[in-house]
């Protein structure tokens, strides 16, 4: 159904994080809004930056100021009204109508699934994190003949009422891995290998066959319950090695799974944000969305997402803004999606290529209604 451009018009979050529910010192702050996860080098600042700009320029109104304040008064606004305040007010002015939550990353450290709708009055749904589980178990004490089962029930009671799974096999090994299944001895044998390591503390999910058995293992439980794994693609953090992100390392792989009927979102994309259209394009079971990249670009975001918009099909492509721990980038997400689209749609409009009401055809199905048809939303 058409909806109205010149309005915030719907969206559906389809990858989100839970936020810090306590207020934040401009340092944390500022390590919240890089991927560097580490401080500015001395004499500098996040702030100056296209995601600061973009802050400054867009979430300081909402706070009651005028834009481009000084860091210093943005924060000291920001703790007068409270994280509360702040958490409600951002998420709420986003105007999404539903948020799917990525609930594997520093979950102590954040608001739960539940607790996010509780607090922010917005509708939440779960998406749960492959690897977040296998670690889950693998701390537990089981024995390595025993993972692969206590992995797959575990993953299956901890996805209940999920309406998605997630990999990061991105940061853990990247996309160049073998598209077979691992055997159950080659299992058994890698569990053997890794147990011992998690469960002294001095390991995380990175062996390469357990990564590959736990997507066989979610890629069974996705097709079971009809909902689709995303993959994180492209820009993150320094563990994400950004050569081994290229999405069309994965064309194996994604032909494995489209021969299931198991759908893939991919998150983010840049820079490879054109290799994603291309895989939408060719494969059917195959979205992507651009995601926390609108948000790191600021000022260039409209351009992001027009290459982005140049040749995968309008039915294939999702909103996402990967806000974690701070507010302003589920409103900024919003914002600039928002901006960047009626951009690139006003373009199109004056070169004769669309008219209004094929763009907000096209808006609404990028918006939300992609997002409902693949995810069990119901």
């Amino acid at each position: 159904m058409p909806i109205d451009l010149g309005g915030d018009f719907p969206l559906i979050d389809h990858h989100c994080h839970g936020l810090v529910p306590r207020d934040v010192t401009r340092r944390q702050f500022e390590l919240m809004i890089s991927e560097s996860f580490v401080e500015a080098p001395k004499g500098t600042s996040h702030f100056d930056a296209p995601v600061g700009l973009a802050i400054r320029a867009k979430c300081a109104p909402l706070l009651g100021l005028d834009p481009f304040p000084d860091p210093d008064a943005y924060m000291e606004r920001r703790a007068a009204l409270g994280a509360a305040e702040v958490n409600r007010r951002f998420v709420q002015a986003a105007k999404c109508s539903l948020l799917l939550i990525d609930t594997g990353f520093r979950s102590t450290d954040i608001l739960s699934q539940p607790q996010m709708a509780e607090a922010l009055g917005v509708p939440t749904r779960e998406v749960v994190r492959i690897e977040a589980i296998a670690e889950r178990v693998g701390r537990s004490g089981v024995g390595a003949a025993e993972f692969s089962r206590a992995f797959a029930d575990e993953l299956a009671d901890a996805s209940k009422d999920a309406v998605g799974l997630k990999t990061i096999i991105a940061y853990r090994g990247g996309f160049e891995f073998d598209p077979e299944p691992p055997s159950a001895a080659e299992v058994t044998a890698a569990a053997g290998r890794w147990l011992p390591e998690i469960q002294a503390g001095r390991a995380r999910m990175e062996e390469p066959t357990l990564l590959r058995h736990g997507l066989w293992v979610g890629a069974e439980l996705a097709r079971q319950r009809k909902m689709p794994i995303q993959f994180h693609v492209g820009y993150g953090d320094r563990d994400a090695i950004i050569h081994k992100n290229n999405p069309s390392l994965l064309m194996p792989f994604l032909q494995k799974l489209d021969d299931l009927g198991v759908n893939v979102t991919l998150l983010h994309c840049f820079p490879f944000h054109r290799e994603a259209g291309y895989l939408a394009e060719v494969f059917p079971n195959v979205f992507f969305d651009v995601g926390v990249i609108l948000n790191y670009t600021g000022p260039s975001s409209a351009r992001i997402l027009g290459e982005a918009l140049e040749m995968a099909p309008f039915t294939k492509q999702l909103y996402s803004s990967d806000a974690f721990g701070v507010a302003e980038f589920y409103y900024l997400g919003a914002v600039l999606f928002r901006s960047a689209f009626r951009r690139r749609m006003d373009q199109w409009i004056a070169d004769g290529m669309c008219s209004v009401r094929e763009a907000e055809r096209i808006a609404a199905m990028i918006a939300f209604e992609n997002t409902q048809r693949i995810y069990p939303l119901n």
